[in-house]
């Protein structure tokens, strides 16, 4: 199963779906989180898949976009129990990169962004904690969206860290993405013309300067379909105190999930996921708790920033993709760089669409804009009108 989009799980694919909705004649592909009636779920862990039986019915996203007509034809790699950005599976192997060949698809939900990249689908469903949908879906040069929080049915998927754990999906196209979101979004939409646009200072600095420069680029250019913009810093004390309490409250919340797996079942952990399973093991309750305060002012600050008609933009990714032969030590240093980035969409549980801009050094790279809470359908409505802009390369 190397070079494959694909877990070597007993799907028996395709699936088709009803034969009308708004979804018929597209097909799609789901990350390895979600229940697919009649097979297991392995959460990018063969351990786990042993472990586990099969579902007796599908999870809400796969009922409802099979119910819409879509036709699944397999269950996407994904990082080891979701634990890493880089998409790289010890297991099962790293999805192949069409775009930038040699280099590292991004994850967790690494299959599902590439399979789209490669137009193997018209779409997929994958999943977002920290950065699972964001950083794939720019280094994909995909277009993908993190929902709000709560506002997908998670039923019969896999959790994480239920507190920053939301579902998404990619698309080649953004009408297909927001024909996606009309059937998965759920509760109801805040709604409000868009009229401020914070360019976000310090999350720019973050980035390469190439792909800073290229995100800049595509923003002068969509001046004629964006709303005013204002320079400003997301916070004056720096991302890490957030980027560190993120990372607190999530392994303490990813030992509850699967901790009690992991102590009986001593399941073979490949590199880097062994390591912060371990430290997952570590976090006590005060230092969540103390973490948890962080988030929730965090949260508050953010989302005064981003009021009803105020979107931020920001580079999605610090850079473009790694190399697939990367160090672990590149690798983890790529990884504290990229939370700094995704952590403001995550404490503050707020959407956060991908746009695939174009190329930087060749290879894909992506802008992102945030809204506020509700603010998704905004956020694909945008993507529509700013999809004639994407192609700039640097």
């Amino acid at each position: 199963m190397k070079d494959s989009f694909f877990v070597p799980h007993n799907l028996d694919a395709p699936i088709v779906g009803a034969p009308t909705g708004p979804l018929a004649g597209l097909t799609a592909v789901v990350k390895d989180m979600y229940d697919i009636a009649g097979s297991r779920t392995g959460g990018g862990s063969p351990d786990w898949l042993a472990a586990q039986k099969p579902a007796g019915r599908h999870a809400s996203a796969v009922e409802k976009i099979l119910a819409a007509g879509a036709t699944i034809t397999g269950k996407t790699i994904c990082d080891e129990f979701f634990y890493s950005v880089s998409g790289v599976n010890a297991h099962y192997g790293t999805p192949p990169h069409v775009r930038a060949p040699g280099r590292v698809p991004g994850g967790s939900s690494s299959g599902s962004a590439a399979a789209c990249g490669a137009n193997a689908c018209d779409f997929a469903l994958g999943s977002d904690t920290g950065g699972s949908v964001r950083i794939p879906a720019s280094f994909n040069g995909v277009y993908g969206l993190r929902p709000t929080h709560g506002r997908v049915d998670l039923t019969g998927a896999m959790a994480m860290a239920p507190s920053f754990d939301v579902a998404g999906w990619f698309a080649n196209g953004p009408g297909v993405l927001r024909r996606v979101g009309a059937l998965l979004l759920q509760g109801s939409a805040v709604k409000a013309q868009t009229t401020r646009l914070l360019i976000a200072t310090d999350a720019f600095s973050q980035a390469d300067a190439k792909v800073a420069a290229f995100c800049r680029e595509f923003l002068d250019r969509g001046a004629v379909v964006l709303p005013p913009r204002v320079e400003e810093a997301v916070t004056a004390a720096g991302f890490d105190a957030w980027r560190e309490a993120f990372r607190v409250v999530q392994a303490k919340e990813v030992w509850e999930t699967f901790g009690a797996f992991v102590t009986q079942a001593k399941p073979k952990l490949g590199p880097g996921i062994k390591e912060r399973m371990d430290f997952a093991a570590s976090v006590t309750n005060a230092q969540a708790n103390q973490s948890r305060e962080t988030v929730a002012a965090a949260r508050t600050h953010i989302r005064a920033r981003l009021a009803p008609g105020t979107i931020m933009a920001l580079p999605t990714a610090p850079s473009i993709a790694p190399p697939v032969e990367a160090t672990g030590e590149a690798l983890e240093l790529f990884r504290v760089r990229t939370m700094r980035l995704t952590c403001i969409a995550g404490v503050g549980g707020l959407p956060q669409i991908n746009i695939p801009a174009g190329t930087a050094s060749g290879c894909p790279a992506g802008l992102s804009f945030i809204g506020w809470p509700g603010a998704d359908e905004v956020l694909l409505d945008l993507a529509c009108r700013v999809a004639p802009l994407c192609g700039i390369q640097l």
